[in-house]
This record gives structure tokens, C-alpha cells and sequence, in this order.
């Protein structure tokens, strides 16, 4: 595999990994106890860290991305067992 492709679909996966642990941790203004300020949702993040959240993004985008590598390299899932047309 070349480089550039390792990039792209580490990309990729980071990308997805931080859209699933975007909503984790997060506590609206209700559940800290503070009232909300005027013109914010009632679901609005309280405060939201996009450091924590890019953190938890790169350690779940690197497992996954080991895991597709490790298959890539080894062959533990091919086309073969994912054609379920016949």
C-alpha cells in the first residue's frame, strides 16, 4: 500500500471516528446546573472540547485503522467472504 493511501484512508477513518465520539462527554446546561443563556437549544453543550474530542477521535481512528491494515496485510477478510450473492 502507498503512502498516500495510507494517508486518505486514515483520513477517512479519523474523520468517522470523530463524528462517533463527538457526542460522548458532552453535558448540556441543565445537566451542570447553570442556566441556559438566551437564544442557545436546550440540547447545546455546556462547554465542548475539541481537543478531548479530537484525542478520543485519534486513539479509536488508530485502532481501527490497525485493524483494516493488519486484514490488509494478513488477509483475514477478503471479497470471498463477503460475496453473498451466490
Amino acid at each position: 500500500m502507498q503512502i498516500g493511501s495510507i494517508i486518505a484512508i486514515y483520513t477517512l477513518f479519523w474523520v468517522m471516528s470523530f463524528f462517533i465520539v463527538i457526542p460522548f462527554g458532552v453535558r448540556t446546561d441543565e445537566e451542570v446546573g447553570v442556566e441556559r443563556a438566551p437564544g442557545h437549544a436546550d440540547s447545546a453543550p455546556h462547554r465542548f472540547s475539541f481537543g478531548k474530542a479530537a484525542l478520543r477521535a485519534t486513539i479509536l481512528s488508530a485502532t481501527l485503522f490497525a485493524l483494516f491494515y493488519l486484514n490488509y496485510i494478513f488477509g483475514w477478510v477478503g471479497v470471498e467472504q463477503l460475496d453473498w450473492t451466490r
